[in-house]
Formats: C-alpha cells, structure tokens, sequence
C-alpha cells in the first residue's frame, strides 16, 4: 500500500506542471472537460473487458453527485484558480482536504472523533492557510477562495464514499463518476468560455498524461486506497502531493517560492500531519499494514 500510495503523490504532484501549462493553450475548463472525457474513455474501456456491470440506479445517483463534486466543481475550482495563481500554491490550498475531511468525519462518520491532537492540527492547517493566501503570489481573493473551495468539495465527496459507497465496485464508481463529472465540465466549458484551443504536440501531451495518468489511473488508485483505510487517515498520503507540486512549480515553471508563502506551506503540512500522522498504537498499524 505505501508503494501505491507514493506513486499516487508522484503522478499528482507532478500533474500540477501539466494542468498550469495547459491554461497556455487551452480554456481553462474546456481543458479539464477533455482530460476527464479522455479518463473516462480509458476506463469505460477497462469496464467492457473486464465485463464490470453498469451501476445499480441506488449507486448511480451518488456516483453522479460524487462526479460533480469530485471531478466537475473540484476541476473547474482548479482550472480557473491556476489563471491567477501559480501550481504551487493552488495544490497547497486544494489539498487542505484533509483538513476539511477530518471535521466533517467527526460530525459523519462512526470511530473517527475529533481528538486534542486533531483540534491542534486543524488550527495550525487553518492558520497557515491564512498564511499562505494573505501572501497571495499575485493572485485574486476570489482565486484563493476558490482553490480552497475545491479541497472542500473533494472532502464532501470522500465522505459521501465512505458513507453511501463502502461497498460498491471501485472501479464501477470510479468510472461513472468521471463520465458524470467530464460532461459537466464540458458543459459549463460550451456555455461560459469562448477561447480558443491551440492543439500541437505538447499540448496534446498534456491532455494525454493528464487525462489517462492523471485522472483514469490516479483515480482509481485513490479510490481503491479510501476504500481500505480509514477516511481520515487515508488523507495523510495526500501530504506529499502539495510539496510534489510546489517542488515540480519550481523546478519546471520558474515559480519563485518567498519565505512567508513557504512558512504558510510548511504550518499547512504540519496540521495535516498532526491531523492524521503519529500517534497510532502499534498493533494498530501493524494491522492496517
């Protein structure tokens, strides 16, 4: 599970270079509705050969929900909050969810309480947070709020799939809720955006990785990881992913990194990690493992 999980953090960390070069040529919307049709496509594919069943409609209405807060709202959230910001921070702010996941699991979900140490994380996570958007790397209030929206929509959907989807075929939802959420994409991209897409061999290279490495593989894989461990502990392999990000936004994009945005990053980390890292009996974790 921990070689799944790191591969996970790689393959999304290093998504955030692609979908921010992607805004380049692309309507921003219009580009994620195209990665998730090309996700959705691999793995309607992978459903046929492996002769996985069409949802029951009990799962399918939830499927649709978990596609539009997972994959329509949290993607278009991203997309439009890269025009004014740079990777880096976008994946610190939209991967606060575990932060978001755990209160709510509190509130929702049966043996995951909010303990003193959990409290102190979502505090520090908050204040960093706060930290990090009043930096604000160049970028809009409203882009800042929105990045932050979409870490909250995907925590609202993990929790809809540790309670309405504990059983169901991870594949099978994984698959409808992309369909679901591409065609929202899409749509909003035909009424509200009227750029243009400037196609060519990268830009389709972005598509391509995104769409079948980013979306259909990474989706699946996180899926299949929240269905075997706990909803609130699941979260912490998701604490690589913004460093990934900020570290590839450096390395790959020249974005520059100051000192008060890195202050916010690493009080953000340190919340998730006190949120959902350390203090497991042994015994525990030995079992999980």
């Amino acid at each position: 599970m921990n070689g799944l999980i790191g591969l996970l953090c790689l393959i999304w960390g290093f998504n955030w270079v692609f979908m921010k070069l992607a805004n380049g040529v692309f309507p921003p919307v219009l580009f994620a509705g195209y990665r998730f049709a090309l996700g959705a496509l691999v793995l309607l594919a992978v459903c046929y050969f492996r002769k996985v069943p069409l949802p029951r409609w009990k799962d399918l209405k939830w499927y649709i929900v978990c596609g539009i807060l997972q994959t329509m709202y949290f993607n278009l959230a991203i997309q439009i909050s890269l025009e004014d910001l740079s990777a880096g921070l976008t994946s610190v702010l939209t991967y606060s969810m575990p932060l978001w996941l755990t209160l709510m699991a509190h509130f929702w979900l049966p043996g995951e309480k909010l303990r003193l140490r959990k409290l102190a994380g979502i505090m520090i996570g908050i204040i960093g947070l706060f930290i990090a958007m009043d930096a604000h790397w160049g970028g809009s209030t409203g882009a800042l709020l929105l990045a932050v929206s979409s870490g909250l929509s995907w925590a609202l959907s993990n929790l809809l799939i540790k309670r309405k989807l504990a059983g169901s075929d991870m594949l099978q939802f994984t698959t409808w809720q992309m369909v679901a959420g591409a065609a929202g994409l899409l749509l909003y991209s035909v009424i509200f955006e009227h750029g243009k897409s400037h196609w060519g061999v990268m830009p389709a290279v972005y598509v391509v990785f995104s769409g079948v490495v980013g979306s259909a593989l990474a989706f699946v894989m996180w899926s299949y990881i929240l269905s075997k461990v706990e909803a609130s502990k699941a979260s912490i392999s998701l604490l690589l992913v913004p460093v990934v990000g900020v570290v590839c936004g450096c390395l790959f994009l020249k974005e520059s990194l100051n000192s008060v945005v890195a202050v916010g990053i690493v009080l953000v980390l340190l919340g998730i990690w006190l949120v959902n890292g350390g203090g497991k009996p042994k015994a525990e974790a030995s079992a999980e493992r």
